[in-house]
């Protein structure tokens, strides 16, 4: 059955397509009813079960929900708005940043724990660092 999509009028153009369509949404049902009954008769046939053919990452149990982290950052103009410091940065957050003055540090809420600052060399580290034994080499 040849059909002329030629003389066809864009409503039944449509029509055709929808039609054709679910044709193809039941055809690729009916091939996956196919596929699922041959791999259950060739398991059957070896006495496997699908579990033992491809096991599932992880063990027996699926990840488990995921746990709300307690927010690090608050938003100075609008407490209602807190940051975690996971994932994108909040528009908020950002536009705080671009304030003077502002830094990510001056953001953390008081109960967040903050990270050490790193020590500082002091001078006779600095001198030690600059007096490597390559350099005092090189001199002689």
């Amino acid at each position: 059955m040849a059909i002329n999509i030629d003389s066809l009028s864009p409503a039944e153009l449509q029509a055709l397509i929808k039609s054709a369509e679910a044709q193809m949404e039941s055809a690729r049902k009916n091939h996956v009813k196919e596929v699922r009954a041959k791999i259950d008769s060739i398991l059957a046939g070896a006495g496997l079960t699908i579990g033992e053919v491809y096991p599932t990452r992880g063990g027996k149990s699926a990840k488990g929900p995921k746990t709300a982290v307690a927010p690090k950052y608050r938003n100075p103009d609008n407490a209602s708005q807190t940051w975690s410091g996971r994932g994108k940065r909040p528009l908020w957050f950002n536009e705080a940043l671009k304030k003077k003055g502002v830094t990510a540090e001056s953001l953390l809420i008081a109960s967040a724990p903050a990270k050490a600052a790193p020590a500082k060399k002091t001078a006779l580290a600095k001198k030690a660092a600059k007096s490597t034994p390559a350099k005092k080499a090189a001199k002689k």
